[in-house]
C-alpha cells in the first residue's frame, strides 16, 4: 500500500452534488492510504482460525483512496526499446532509453513482483507477452502490479493484471484466481470490465482487461459531497444492471464496494475485481468469510453460509453511500461486525419515503426477507418506485446518460491514476518459483481470446 497526502480538486458540475457537514467532513483524512484495489483488492488481513470455511478466507480492510490523483497533466509514456536480459530462472524485461538501463527505484517492494518475465518468443495464434508494450505501472496489489499496455498489432491500451504464482500458492488461493479467469470468460456486460486475454508464464499470471482510467465513481462522491438522488438513481441503476447479470450467470460478485467500481470516458459504471467471485447454483450456500467488513452482509459476517443475496446488501450499502457521504457502520473492524449484525440502520431525514424504502428493502438483515431474494430476483429492485420511470431497457444500451463525465483526454490518458503508481519503474528482479512441483501446475488452461462480439452475443441469446 501507499500513501498520498495531495488531494486535488477536479472539475464538475457541483449542481449534481450537496455539500458534506463539518461532521460529515471528518471522515476525509490528509493521510489515506491507497491501494489498487479496483482491481486488485487490497492486501488480505489475517483471520481467525476458529471458524470452519468451505474456501480460504480473506478479509479486506478498508482503504478508500479518498485523496485520489496527484496533479499532473494526461501523458502517456513509451518505452523507445525492451531488451531483454536473462537471469538465472527468469527472463527480465529491461527498458533502455539512449543506450542506457533505469535503475530499478521500487525499494520498498523486494520480495514483491520483481519482473514481467516469460517465453517472448511469439507462437503462431496465441497471445502473450511479446504482443504487449508496457508503457506505465498504474497499481499495485496483493500478488503483483497493473500496468498500462499496448497491444502492437492494434494499437489498443489495455491494463493488463500481472499475478505472482509463489504468491498467489503461498496464500493458498489458487482456486480465487481460477476462479476470477473462469469467471471473466462468461461476462459480457455494458457495465462490467472485459477479459480480452490471458496467459501465463513460468512464474506469472496475466490478465488483460479494458483500460478504464476515468477513476473510481466515489472518488467524485468523497471529493464533492454527496450525490443528489437522481444522480444516485443512475449508477444505482448500472450497478443493479451489472450485479444481476452476474446472478443470470450463477455468479456472486462477493466484493462490492466504491474501490471496485470505475468510471469511463463517458461517466458509466465499470464493475471491476473479480477476486473474491464464486460460481453458484442456486438453494446452495456458501460459508466462506470474504469481502469488505463495510459491505459484508450479517450472514457472512455470522458464518452460517450466505448465497447472492449478499451482493443486494452490499448495493445497500453502496446506494447508502452514496447519499449520505459514508457507509451506516463505521469503526474498528470487530465493532463494524458486530453493528451489522445487531444495530438498525439510520436512515437521514433528508432522503425521500422511496429512498427510505428502497434502502430498508435491501438492507433487511435476513436474506430471505432482502429485496431482490424473492422468485421474480433483481425485477424486484428494478420495479421499485424510487426507479419510476427508469427505462432499464435505454440503460443498458448505454442511452441513460449521466449528468456527469470525467475528466479524460484521451485513450491513453493516466491522469486518473495516482503518481506514487505512474512515477514507478517497470523494472523488477525475477520472482522466486512457485513452491508447488512443475507438475502440479494449478493454472492449467489458464490462456484465453476473447472470441468476436458477435459469438458472445449469440451465446448469450442462446
Amino acid at each position: 500500500m501507499v500513501s498520498s497526502h495531495r488531494p486535488v480538486p477536479i472539475k464538475t458540475n457541483r449542481q449534481q452534488y450537496l455539500s458534506l457537514s463539518p461532521s460529515q467532513q471528518s471522515v476525509l483524512k490528509d493521510d489515506v492510504e491507497l491501494d489498487f484495489s479496483d482491481v486488485f483488492g487490497p492486501l488480505p488481513e489475517e483471520v481467525a482460525s476458529d471458524v470452519a470455511y468451505d474456501e480460504p478466507a480473506v478479509v479486506y480492510s478498508r482503504s478508500h483512496s479518498l485523496v485520489g490523483p496527484s496533479s499532473f497533466g494526461s501523458h502517456s509514456f513509451k518505452l523507445s526499446k525492451l531488451t531483454l536480459r536473462d537471469t538465472e530462472d527468469s527472463v527480465e524485461l529491461v527498458e533502455c532509453l539512449e543506450g542506457e538501463s533505469l535503475k530499478e527505484n521500487d525499494d520498498d517492494d523486494t520480495d514483491s513482483d520483481k519482473a514481467l518475465e516469460g517465453d517472448l518468443v511469439k507462437v503462431s495464434g496465441v497471445v502473450g507477452l511479446v504482443d504487449f508494450e508496457i508503457m506505465k505501472v498504474v497499481g499495485k496489489g496483493a500478488f503483483g502490479k497493473v500496468y498500462q499496455v499496448r497491444k502492437k498489432d492494434t494499437s489498443e491500451i489495455y491494463a493488463m493484471k500481472v499475478m505472482r504464482k509463489d504468491k498467489i500458492m503461498e496464500k493458498n488461493h489458487a482456486e480465487y484466481m481460477k476462479a476470477e479467469r473462469d469467471i471473466l470468460t462468461k461476462i459480457d456486460h455494458p457495465f462490467i470490465v472485459q477479459l480480452k486475454y490471458s496467459f501465463q508464464t513460468k512464474y506469472r499470471l496475466y490478465l488483460v482487461l479494458d483500460f478504464i482510467n476515468g477513476g473510481h465513481l466515489f472518488f467524485q462522491l468523497y471529493h464533492q459531497g454527496l450525490f443528489r438522488e437522481d444522480l444516485a438513481r443512475v449508477y444505482t441503476a448500472e450497478i443493479i444492471s451489472a450485479v444481476s447479470h452476474l446472478h443470470e450467470k450463477g455468479i456472486m460478485h462477493r466484493d462490492l464496494k466504491p474501490e471496485n467500481i470505475l468510471m469511463d470516458v463517458d461517466g458509466h459504471v465499470m464493475l471491476t475485481d473479480f477476486g473474491l467471485a464464486k460460481e453458484f447454483e442456486e438453494n446452495t450456500r456458501s460459508n466462506s468469510m470474504c469481502g469488505t467488513t463495510e459491505y459484508m452482509a450479517p450472514e457472512i459476517v455470522r458464518g452460517k453460509g450466505h448465497d447472492k443475496a449478499a451482493d443486494w446488501w452490499s448495493v445497500g450499502i453502496l446506494l447508502y453511500e452514496m447519499l449520505t457521504g459514508k457507509p451506516p457502520f463505521m469503526g474498528s473492524r470487530g465493532k463494524i461486525e458486530q453493528k451489522i449484525v445487531k444495530d438498525k440502520i439510520k436512515l437521514p431525514q433528508f432522503l425521500t419515503s422511496e429512498a427510505h424504502a428502497l434502502l430498508k428493502g435491501l438492507l433487511q438483515k435476513e436474506p430471505e426477507r432482502r429485496l431482490g431474494s424473492g422468485p421474480s430476483g433483481a425485477d424486484e429492485i428494478k420495479q421499485h418506485k424510487w426507479f419510476k420511470g427508469m427505462n432499464w431497457k435505454k440503460l443498458e444500451l448505454r442511452e441513460v446518460k449521466p449528468s456527469f463525465k470525467p475528466e479524460i483526454s484521451g485513450r491513453q490518458c493516466i491522469a486518473n491514476f495516482d503518481k506514487c503508481w505512474t512515477e514507478m519503474s517497470v523494472l523488477d528482479s525475477p520472482a522466486s518459483s512457485p513452491s508447488s512441483g512443475p507438475m502440479a501446475n494449478p493454472f492449467t488452461n489458464f490462456t484465453y481470446v476473447r472470441p468476436p462480439p458477435s459469438f458472445l452475443h449469440h451465446s448469450t441469446s442462446s
